[in-house]
């Protein structure tokens, strides 16, 4: 059976305090579920937040990650250094990574690799742009962006991999996809799956749905049956928004 999931992505917000604030009143509010809840405040606050949540339920993740070991990375964090603090699972191929810092597939690829290698757990992120939705060559898009990153994966490695499905037109505009036009991608992206690998694989591959999710539609869309849980990007910023949105799976 597969994981369902419910990840915050904090991005570039909440101080120090206002973090320790936050994931306070989360631990607090959370209520009983057999989702796996996390979330990924900034990578200053890391390892105050793992530090914070060691005796609750909630897992800190990181927002990104290089491929190296180490080296001339000026501003980098490497897999080890999440390691050492905790941090055992990372976001990864975001579309704001895409859009503004240049984040192909080819270099999302050699991060995943870096991060299975060091035994960690990786949310891939992908979706279409609005205007390739709008061609119709999203479902193209997200094959691409999949294969490209992912297939040529061994089998195994993928009990490591939780994926994000992201309808770019969806995040941060207050546009969502429905219900059903998150069914059909997931579906679709489980089907792209079975073709590359197998069924029983394609079948136990946990997929979030990222794009907007708010506590008014996170029912219809996690009542969906190829929609695994969310990633979560305003609403994780407010404590019962995000509480609700739990509740919802």
């Amino acid at each position: 059976m597969r994981n369902k999931v419910v990840a915050g992505n904090w991005k570039m917000n909440k101080t120090m305090a206002e973090t320790e604030s936050l994931l306070h009143e989360l631990s607090a509010k959370l209520p009983d579920t057999s989702a796996e809840v996390m979330v990924a405040p900034t990578s200053v606050n890391l390892a105050a937040a793992v530090h914070m949540l060691e005796s609750s339920a909630i897992e800190t993740i990181a927002q990104n990650m290089h491929f190296a070991e180490s080296g001339a990375y000026t501003g980098e964090i490497a897999a080890d250094m999440l390691l050492s603090i905790g941090v055992n699972t990372v976001i990864l191929g975001h579309s704001e990574r895409r859009a503004y810092f240049g984040e192909t597939d080819e270099l999302l690829a050699d991060k995943v690799k870096t991060a299975l290698n060091k035994s960690m757990r990786v949310i891939f992120c992908f979706g279409e742009e609005l205007e390739e939705r709008q061609a119709g060559s999203h479902f193209e898009v997200v094959e691409r962006q999949l294969k490209n990153a992912l297939f040529d994966l061994p089998a195994e490695a993928w009990k490591q991999i939780i994926l994000a499905y992201e309808p770019v037109w969806a995040i941060g505009t207050g546009e969502t996809a429905s219900p059903e036009q998150a069914q059909e991608m997931h579906a679709f992206i489980r089907e792209t799956i079975a073709k590359a690998y197998d069924a029983t694989l394609a079948d136990l591959v946990t997929i979030l749905y990222g794009g907007s999710v708010k506590p008014g539609n996170a029912k219809d869309i996690f009542s969906k049956p190829d929609v695994d849980g969310g990633l979560i990007g305003g609403a994780s910023l407010v404590a019962d928004d995000f509480i609700a949105i739990i509740k919802a799976i």
